[in-house]
């Protein structure tokens, strides 16, 4: 069995000399892998030395943060940690605002929809409701994905006051992921210029191929982005210009709403 390479977050600056820092990156680097790493995968993928690996593995394992796999000599997230996000999750701002917007949007909109933020620079996804009939795709709640080359991403970023912008820019990695990614800054403020004037964003395949999606961002007060909304589809079920005729109206009355609330319930 050959060694996963893990999705680290860059953590700048963070003191590994805590014990708690030493934790938290043990459980970022379990929650993000794309299947429950070994000993090894962590070892090479983190700044811990061998001894410290293992005793923050044995105490997280033990206090229910993390589960042992003996037979495959795996770890993967513990039922504490879940609790933990399911209690949290529940209360999160944007999403306890948007509920009850989205299970009406959904009422009205066949598709998939998501419901994001700028968390670090890049797309959160804290809601999602799915179709009756869906595909798999990249997103779901909990988890984060580029800002550069998604619809609610390039809807947050497009309403970002400049200084603000620049700095979400610098943050992008650029990574092609399919042969519609936006791979520079250049393009990527190109269509941002695009987005403004026409007043919605779209992901064109740019990060999954055939999934396409419409997007909007959702405004507080002052004009700023603190979350977007999206419907998504498949090349094979329709296209961006029907998407956009068909759902649009919709959308912005539900992004209209949930900005609303969040002035009223959050005070932004």
């Amino acid at each position: 069995m050959g060694t996963q390479s893990l999705n680290i977050p860059d953590e700048t600056g963070q003191d590994l000399t805590s014990p708690l820092s030493k934790a938290l990156v043990v459980l970022d680097a379990v929650a993000l892998a794309e299947s429950p790493p070994r000993f090894v995968d962590l070892l090479n993928a983190l700044p811990l030395s061998r001894a410290t690996l293992h005793r923050q593995l044995r105490q997280l394992t033990r206090e229910g943060m993390l589960v042992r796999d003996e037979v495959h000599q795996t770890y993967s997230i513990g039922m504490r940690v879940l609790r933990l996000a399911h209690s949290a999750w529940s209360r999160a701002s944007l999403a306890s605002v948007a509920r009850d917007t989205l299970d009406t949007l959904s009422t009205q909109i066949p598709e998939t929809i998501h419901l994001a933020v700028l968390d670090n620079n890049q797309v959160l996804y804290v809601d999602k409701r799915l179709p009756p009939r869906s595909v798999s795709m990249f997103s779901s709640p909990g988890k984060t994905g580029p800002a550069y080359c998604t619809g609610v991403g390039k809807a947050m970023l497009s309403a970002l006051a400049e200084a603000r912008l620049d700095e979400a820019i610098r943050a992008q990695s650029f990574q092609r992921h399919t042969d519609k990614t936006l791979v520079n800054e250049t393009t990527l403020r190109d269509e941002l210029v695009r987005i403004r004037a026409r007043g919605h964003a779209c992901d064109d395949e740019e990060h999954e191929d055939s999934i396409i999606c419409v997007a909007l961002p959702i405004l507080n007060k002052r004009g700023e982005p603190i979350g977007a909304l999206s419907v998504t589809s498949t090349t094979y079920m329709t296209s961006l210009d029907r998407m956009v005729e068909a759902y649009l109206p919709a959308m912005k009355a539900a992004t209209s709403e949930i900005s609303a609330k969040a002035q009223i319930a959050l005070g932004v």
